[in-house]
Order: structure tokens, then sequence, then C-alpha cells
């Protein structure tokens, strides 16, 4: 079981959970047997190689695909479908082109049945937070890249979940949005401190915003290794030049190799 002291109350806990799906009239075995907990309030990053499974783990605790063997629960309840108390993030965003901004964000809100003034008072902060005011009126397909996701989030923030799930958010990203939107998410969590799972094979990304890295084995994916990462905060770009972060980046990198040859 792999856990933080720091953080002794667990919101998320996966015990021996298996996961087994069909693909393409074949049967993939994506996770074997892995346990884990994150503690409330805690940021967890899941690093490794692409295709180990780590988007599957992400998958689950959203609820939206099924564990096939084993328990998994978020703040005690057992996890079987997706809940407001869990936003996930995407890659790709999936805003709605036919709604301006504010609408996009407002939406699961509005589903809700939460009254017209309110919805937009509560917008209009949250707008504020991801630095997007002024542009509640734009299309989607009037934002750049960097600006879509910010909504995004922003879609997700609005529900107040008490659980973030991110899957390789930023992968999409030119270098330098991709560290404003790094430094966004990381004053968001510092203000909201939310317990957040992010998906990334990006070690540089993993090391500066988790208090945790689980290194994944390949896939059927388990856990390797975790690594403590004790940079303070607040963190910014900055801190990726710090000789503690490199010593860090270093012993990632060794972990990702070794499962590389292992499974070569």
């Amino acid at each position: 079981m792999i856990s933080q002291a720091a953080f002794p109350r667990p919101a998320i806990c996966l015990q021996n959970v298996g996961v087994t799906f069909e693909h393409r009239r074949s049967r993939v075995e994506a996770v074997r047997d892995l346990s884990m907990e994150v503690g409330e309030g805690e940021f967890v990053c899941v690093l490794g190689p692409s295709g180990c499974g780590k988007s599957t783990i992400l998958t689950a605790i959203a609820g939206i695909r099924p564990v096939s063997s084993g328990s998994l629960t978020v703040n005690g309840t057992v996890i079987s479908r997706p809940g407001a108390d869990r936003g996930m993030v995407f890659q790709q965003h999936a805003l709605l082109p036919w709604r301006t901004i504010q609408e996009n964000i407002e939406f699961g809100l509005r589903m809700r049945g939460m009254a017209r003034e309110q919805r937009v008072s509560v917008v209009r902060e949250i707008i504020k937070h991801i630095g997007l005011t002024g542009f509640e009126h734009h299309f989607p397909g009037q934002l750049s890249g960097g600006m879509q996701q910010r909504v995004e989030l922003a879609r997700v923030l609005v529900n107040k979940p008490s659980v973030l799930l991110m899957d390789e958010p930023f992968g999409a990203l030119d270098a330098q949005t991709r560290i404003q939107m790094q430094e966004l998410l990381l004053s968001i969590w510092d203000e909201f401190r939310m317990t957040t799972v992010f998906v990334t094979h990006d070690v540089d990304e993993a090391i500066l915003l988790g208090d945790r890295i689980l290194v994944m084995s390949n896939r059927p994916a388990s856990i390797k290794a975790e690594v403590i990462v004790p940079l303070q905060r607040p963190r910014c770009a900055d801190t990726t030049v710090s000789s503690e972060f490199v010593k860090l980046k270093r012993e990632c990198m060794s972990l990702l190799r070794s499962s590389t040859y292992q499974a070569a």
C-alpha cells in the first residue's frame, strides 16, 4: 500500500485493483493488483510511459471505467459511476463549439438547476481565477489552445469537486503555454487544495506539480516506485533549475529506464 504520512486521511483508496476490458476483439489487462492511497488535499502525479495504463487508473477513479477486481473508494464511497465530487480534465478539450465561454462553464450548473443569477455570479468568479476576464462571450474556436484548456479547467472547477483528475491536460500545448498552465494549476491548487491525481509522461512536470510521484510499470499497470517530492511550495518554473529538482529528475529517469529495460 502506497501512502503519504503527511496526508493521514485517505481520500482515494485502491486495494488490489485490476482492470480488464475488450478492445478490438481482444482482451486487455490494463491494471493488475494495484493498491494506492491519495491523502485528502494531496497532489499526486502518476508517471509512466505511454500505454502503461495510467489513464485507465484515472478513468476508474472517475467512475468512467469499472474495475474488474479489488475495491476503489473515494471519500469512503465505493465508486461505480461518475459523480460531481470528481472532476476530470482530458488532454483534448470537450467544449461545446456553439456555446460561448460563459455558457460552456455554466452548463453543468444549469443542468443541476442553479438559478441564472447565481450561475452568472459563480462563473464570473471562476473566469477571474483562470485569467479569462473579457473573453466570456467568445466561442471556443476564437481561443488559443491554452485558453481553451483554461476554460476546460474552469468547467470542472465551477462544480467545486473534492477530487480533481487530470489526464495529460497540457500535453498538446507548446512549451511556453504549458509552463503558464502548470503555474496556473499550482496557484489554483494552492488556493483550493483539492485532492489531485495528475497523469503525465513528462518527468519535469511531475516533479514540479506533485507532492508524490507514483512511477508505473509497463502494462498491466502496477506501482513500480514512489518518489517523495520535498520541494517547498509555492513552486514556479524557476524551481526546475534547482539542484534538488535535478537530483529528483535523475532518480525518476533511472526508474523509467529500468522499467523499459525489464520490458524489452
